[in-house]
């Protein structure tokens, strides 16, 4: 019979959503998992774990990433923002209110991907041409719309300041 082996937890201190978290986490737990399974943040998907559907995508210190390809703990200490994050006192941001204004969802599984690097690119830049949009977007992959939809959605927030 084989020898089982023990399994040592490290520590997870960052702060998702403005909010600090401290857990005891696998080595090998992914940052999707542990927003997921531990912390309940459902909004970010998990569908190719290959870094190549964007469904996952968080920002990392305001950066997007890829959670499904990204140990939590290269997390550690630093800022974590989901979709979840987004809204601030119950009221949606210019890109989410875009995205419903330009029917830029269908069925909702890329949503939060979409408007976590929309966001990223929001705040990086505010001077948007389509092409920015559509470059900033093109890891993520939409089955639904043509993303025609999403491409203005993240104009029009731009347009409108966000």
């Amino acid at each position: 019979m084989p020898e089982s082996r023990t399994i040592q937890l490290v520590d997870l201190a960052c702060t998702v959503n403005g909010r600090n978290v401290a857990l005891r986490i696998e080595p090998r737990e992914t940052l999707a998992d542990v927003l997921r399974e531990r912390l309940g943040l459902t909004g970010t998907k998990v569908s190719c774990d290959a870094q190549v559907c964007g469904a996952c995508t968080v920002l990392l210190d305001g950066q997007p990433v890829s959670s499904c390809t990204l140990l939590a703990v290269e997390a550690s200490g630093r800022a974590v923002r989901t979709v979840e994050g987004l809204a601030r006192d119950g009221s949606l941001t210019p890109l989410q209110e875009a995205f419903i204004e330009h029917a830029a969802f269908q069925c909702g599984f890329c949503t939060s991907g979409m408007l976590m690097a929309a966001t990223a690119l929001l705040e990086e830049q505010r001077h948007l041409s389509r092409e920015d949009v559509v470059h900033a977007l093109e890891g993520n992959v939409c089955r639904c719309t043509g993303y025609v939809p999403i491409v203005d959605a993240v104009l029009a927030a731009a347009e409108a300041g966000q």
